[in-house]
């Protein structure tokens, strides 16, 4: 096989080796947004929900950039919540889309619909920008989510104790962690470096199973998997030495969600 051709096979998997990462595809840069809703006569989720569908997602295609992901909490603190995913190519395109989102009449005209209604749309809006990790530069979107029953997803949080041992968490995922994931059957959906929201230093992940008795078997596999249990105990990867705190969320996929 040639070179040009293993790229592009690499290219379309979930994962990347990091050797050829560069040469491959680039990080893409991933924000991620929390609505904050609550349940009265102001009907908060379905305005939400219909400004996300026919407001932002459209929005954010005509700026060049794209709605990866729009998901209700189904297990987790503060619920009704949601949660969208936005991919960027770059930090560059990010600021490019926000220009054209200001300057987008239709975009605009769906967020005086969004605020014109009885009360307010929402509670609080919460926003974090991720860089994606080198083992999986995009996130995977499925070219047929329409035709596929919907998922579970979910979302986990790892805050780590500084900066440096943050950096060798995102390592480990990059050359091991990861591969072991998919190799299970664990399907990682993104993985991303925080750089810009709260709770810093963290990184988020997002992996998806077809239903939560599935959830239940993968993590159990996992953790009794022998790659595993030798990289989770190698020295300077163990939990305590590099994970302060981990926090997950069961999602559910909205009816538009281009990852469901």
């Amino acid at each position: 096989m040639e070179r040009r051709e293993l790229l592009a096979g690499l290219a379309g998997s979930a994962l990347i080796g990091t050797e050829v990462r560069s040469a491959a595809v680039s990080n893409s840069f991933l924000e991620l947004k929390a609505w904050r809703l609550h349940n009265t006569a102001e009907s908060q989720p379905s305005r939400i929900s219909d400004f996300l569908a026919h407001g932002l997602a459209p929005a954010l295609a005509r700026s060049g950039s794209t709605l990866a992901g729009a998901f209700s909490t189904a297990i987790g603190p503060d619920s009704p919540c949601y949660y969208t995913l936005a991919k960027y190519d770059s930090l560059g395109a990010f600021e490019v889309s926000l220009s054209k989102l200001n300057a987008d009449s239709e975009y605009q005209t769906q967020l005086e619909k969004l605020g014109s209604g009885v009360g307010l749309p929402f509670v609080r809006v919460e926003s974090s920008i991720l860089r994606s990790f080198d083992v999986m530069p995009q996130p995977a979107i499925p070219s047929d989510a329409g035709k596929q029953p919907p998922r579970i997803f979910e979302l986990r949080t790892y805050e780590s104790q500084t900066f440096l041992t943050l950096k060798r968490k995102v390592g480990m995922f990059n050359h091991g962690e990861a591969q072991i994931f998919e190799r299970l059957g664990l399907r990682p959906v993104f993985f991303g470096e925080t750089i810009i929201g709260p709770r810093q230093p963290n990184l988020m992940y997002m992996l998806s199973y077809d239903d939560l008795a599935a959830r239940d078997r993968l993590w159990h596999d996992f953790g009794a998997d022998a790659e595993w249990k030798k990289l989770r105990t190698t020295h300077g990867l163990t939990d305590p030495e590099i994970v302060a705190n981990i926090s997950n969320l069961i999602l559910n996929p909205l009816a538009f969600s281009p990852i469901r």
